[in-house]
C-alpha cells in the first residue's frame, strides 16, 4: 500500500500529487541521511552502518546528530517544515512570517556553532545568517553568507512546488529567499536553476535531457532570469542583435543546461555508472552545490519512475549523502507523486502523518495556481 491510498482525492489532480510528492520526497531523503551522514571514507560507512544502507538508522553518539533517533529530520529538514507550515498558513509565500519563524523557533536555540541547535547540526549558512542576524543586529536584507551549500535549494522545493504553474514567480520566489543565508550570485543562480527544475516535473515533465531546452524556450521568452545571446537551440547570435540586459538577471544559463548532461549520462549505453551510488564519486561527495546537483539530477533520470531506488542509491553514495538524497528525492517524488512513494518511509517518518498532511495542503495550493 502507498501513502496514496490515504488521499484518494488526489486522483482528481495529478498535479497535487506531484506537488505534495516533492515535498514528501526531500523530507524523507532529509531523514535517511540523518543516521550515516556525512562519511567520507566509504568502508566506514560500511562497517557503521551496513552494506546497503535501506532504511532509516540511528546516528552513532560520536558522529553528526548524535543522539537523535531514526526517522528525525535534520536542521535542513526542520527549516523546510518551517517554510512549509507558513506556506500553507498563508497560501502563499510571505517572506515575513518565514523570517519570523527563524527569528522565534530556530534561532533562539543555536549558539552560532556547527555541533549544536535542533536537529543536532547547524550549518555554514545558517551559522552566518544566525552571526549577521543575532548578534550582528543586522536585517533580513544583508543576512547572507558566502556558503556554497545547498540550505537554501532544499528549503525552496516548498516554493518550486507551490508556484509549478508560473516559472516566472518560481524564480523571483526561490531568489528572494535564497539571498537569506547564501549571498553569492553563481550559488544563487544553480539554487533557482534546481528549483526551476523541480517546477518543470511538478507541472508533470520528466526529466530528460529535453528538459533544458524547454528552460532555454523560458529564458528566450523572459520567464526566467537568465542572460543569454544564443537562440533557440544554442545558435548564435546574428550580426547587429542586441546585448540582453543584464539588469535582474543571472550571468549565464548554464546552470539550467546541467540536468541535459546528466540526463544524457543516465541514458547513454556507452556511459555506465555500476552501481549507482558510485555518482557520489562521479560528481564529488563535498558539500558543495556543484557536486550535489550532477548528481542529484542523474539519479533522478536514471531512476525517474523508481523513487526508492533513486534515494536509496543517493544515501549510500557517502559524503554529503543527506542532501543528495534530499534533492534526489525531491526531483523523484515530483515525477511519481505521493502516490509512488512506497509507506514505508512515510511510516518511519518521524510526524510523518502530521508532514503528509501539510504536503497535501500544499499541493492544493500548488494546482490552485497563483
Amino acid at each position: 500500500m502507498t501513502p496514496y491510498t490515504r488521499y484518494q482525492e488526489l486522483m482528481e489532480n495529478p498535479m497535487e500529487d506531484r506537488a505534495a510528492g516533492a515535498v514528501m520526497g526531500a523530507l524523507i531523503g532529509d531523514a535517511m541521511g540523518l543516521g550515516c551522514h556525512w562519511y567520507y571514507d566509504l568502508s566506514e560507512l560500511r562497517k557503521d552502518c551496513g552494506a546497503w544502507i535501506s532504511d532509516y538508522t540511528t546516528p552513532r553518539a560520536d558522529r553528526y546528530h548524535g543522539g537523535m533517533e531514526a526517522g528525525q529530520l535534520s536542521q535542513s529538514g526542520l527549516i523546510l517544515v518551517m517554510l512549509l507550515e507558513s506556506v500553507v498558513k498563508n497560501g502563499d509565500y510571505v517572506e515575513e512570517d518565514f523570517t519570523k519563524r527563524l527569528d522565534e523557533e530556530l534561532f533562539p536555540h543555536i549558539d552560532g556553532n556547527p555541533a549544536s541547535g535542533p536537529g543536532g547540526y547547524t550549518s555554514q549558512s545558517i551559522r552566518e545568517a544566525y552571526r549577521r542576524r543575532v548578534l550582528q543586529k543586522k536585517s533580513w536584507k544583508e543576512t547572507g553568507g558566502h556558503a556554497d551549500t545547498t540550505e537554501a535549494a532544499e528549503r525552496c522545493i516548498v516554493l518550486a512546488a507551490r508556484y509549478a504553474k508560473n516559472p516566472r514567480d518560481v524564480a523571483v520566489h526561490v531568489s528572494s529567499n535564497c539571498v537569506l543565508t547564501q549571498g553569492d550570485e553563481a550559488i544563487v543562480a544553480m539554487t533557482t536553476a534546481y528549483n526551476c527544475v523541480l517546477a518543470m516535473l511538478v507541472s508533470g515533465e520528466k526529466l530528460t535531457p529535453e528538459i533544458s531546452g524547454k528552460l532555454m524556450k523560458l529564458v528566450q521568452k523572459g520567464e526566467l532570469p537568465f542572460h543569454s545571446v544564443v537562440k533557440g537551440d544554442f545558435l548564435p547570435p546574428r550580426p547587429g542583435d542586441p546585448d540582453p540586459p543584464l539588469a535582474g538577471k543571472f550571468s549565464s544559463p548554464d546552470a539550467l543546461l546541467t540536468p541535459h548532461y546528466a540526463a544524457m549520462a543516465a541514458i547513454d549505453p556507452g556511459i555506465r555508472i555500476d552501481p549507482a551510488w558510485k555518482a557520489s564519486i562521479v560528481y564529488g561527495m563535498p558539500c558543495a552545490i556543484y557536486h550535489q546537483l550532477p548528481a542529484a539530477y542523474y539519479l533522478a533520470s536514471r531512476f525517474q519512475d523508481d523513487f526508492e531506488s533513486a534515494v536509496l542509491h543517493a544515501i549510500n553514495g557517502g559524503g554529503q549523502n543527506m542532501s543528495r538524497a534530499m534533492l534526489t528525492g525531491a526531483l523523484v517524488g515530483a515525477q511519481v507523486g505521493l502516490s509512488g512513494i512506497p509507506a514505508r518511509f512515510v511510516d518511519g517518518l518521524e510526524n510523518g502523518s502530521k508532514l503528509m498532511d501539510l504536503s497535501v495542503k500544499l499541493g492544493k495550493l500548488a494546482a490552485q495556481g497563483a
